[in-house]
């Protein structure tokens, strides 16, 4: 990463750092004050559209270490999240556990699930591996409805209120404070696993898994160690959905949902951590816009036409980021720093 005039690193670690200058720190303090004081100032509305915004983000997150950094493409990547919430969900409501015991317990559920349906990626690659991630997303819910004594099957199971050390969770502003908090450890933990050994590995697989093979990357533990990580993001974010409604339905987990968060990187820009926040937000956004938007434009267009206008925007825009910025917004973003950081010489 380039650095203004002036500024020089005197050791590796520094060089390294995620944070590297005062501005940085300064922007990072800036943005921590913002995000935890909205409940001050924020409609219920807000708070729960940026509520669902983190839990979107800890989920692509996961998906962007398993896709973006290792290349092994999911479809399935909902059908995780059902396992996870499914897993608190049965283990607060029918074992009576603590939601902050539960909540790991559904990550790594949801992991070990991920590393069971990601063998299938030690043989085979690209179309292939994508239609057996997506035979896991119908699996899984599947077996979710059919287990009709445990999970409720098609009725879904009722939640108790999260309580974490006697604080019982209850209002939006709260549950909102917690899912940024997790939303922030879960994003520093994604941007850090990139610069160790093991993020190295998933990089070289991605860009050819013969070339990493031949180099000593042993292919088998970590695409399944990718598996597994990306799918602990996908069960916690699935276990703070879950008890955000208090309810637990496979309605929640839809296969659509998959595609959107592959289309949410896309958008933001694959391998790249700020990526998967920039991909979320414009995504969420553009669904509010056609809320918003979609009851005037009905009485100017055919009825179903304004019905699906969510779908045809979202897709809409992907398909502009294919043609136009396949890189994403994340490589815009770099572009715009790196003019800022040259100008007045930027040409």
């Amino acid at each position: 990463m380039s650095l203004p005039s002036g500024i020089f690193q005197g050791s590796f670690g520094q060089d390294m750092a995620i944070f590297r200058t005062k501005t940085h720190w300064w922007m990072l303090l800036a943005f921590l004050i913002f995000i935890f004081t909205m409940p001050l100032y924020s409609s219920d509305k807000m708070l729960t559209m940026v509520t669902f915004m983190g839990i979107t983000i800890i989920a692509v997150l996961g998906l962007n270490i398993l896709t973006g950094y290792c290349g092994q493409i999911s479809m399935g990547h909902a059908g995780f999240m059902a396992v996870g919430g499914y897993t608190s969900a049965i283990l607060c409501a029918k074992l009576g556990w603590p939601f902050w015991i539960a909540l790991p317990c559904a990550a790594l559920s949801a992991g070990i699930v991920g590393i069971i349906f990601g063998l299938p990626s030690l043989k085979i690659k690209g179309f292939y591996l994508i239609m057996s991630t997506v035979a896991a997303q119908f699996i899984v819910i599947w077996v979710i409805i059919r287990l009709i004594g445990v999970t409720g099957g098609v009725n879904g199971l009722s939640i108790p209120r999260p309580e974490i050390f006697g604080l019982m969770i209850k209002s939006k502003a709260s549950y909102f404070i917690l899912v940024m908090i997790i939303a922030c450890f879960a994003t520093y933990f994604a941007k850090n696993i990139v610069r160790t050994r093991v993020g190295r590995a998933f990089i070289a697989i991605r860009d050819n898994d013969l070339a990493a093979e031949v180099m000593g990357v042993n292919l088998w533990i970590y695409k399944l160690l990718a598996f597994f990580i990306g799918c602990i993001y996908a069960g916690l974010a699935g276990a703070l959905m879950v008890h955000y409604y208090s309810f637990a339905n496979t309605e929640q987990f839809p296969f659509i949902n998959s595609v959107w968060y592959l289309g949410m990187l896309i958008v933001g820009g694959m391998g790249s951590t700020v990526g998967v926040i920039f991909g979320v937000v414009v995504i969420k956004l553009l669904e509010q816009l056609v809320i918003i938007a979609g009851p005037i434009l009905a009485t100017h267009m055919v009825p179903q036409v304004a019905a699906s206008l969510a779908l045809i925007c979202n897709g809409l825009v992907i398909i502009i980021f294919l043609i136009f910025e396949p890189r994403g917004l994340a490589h815009r973003w770099e572009m715009i720093k790196a003019y800022y950081r040259r100008w007045p010489f930027s040409q």
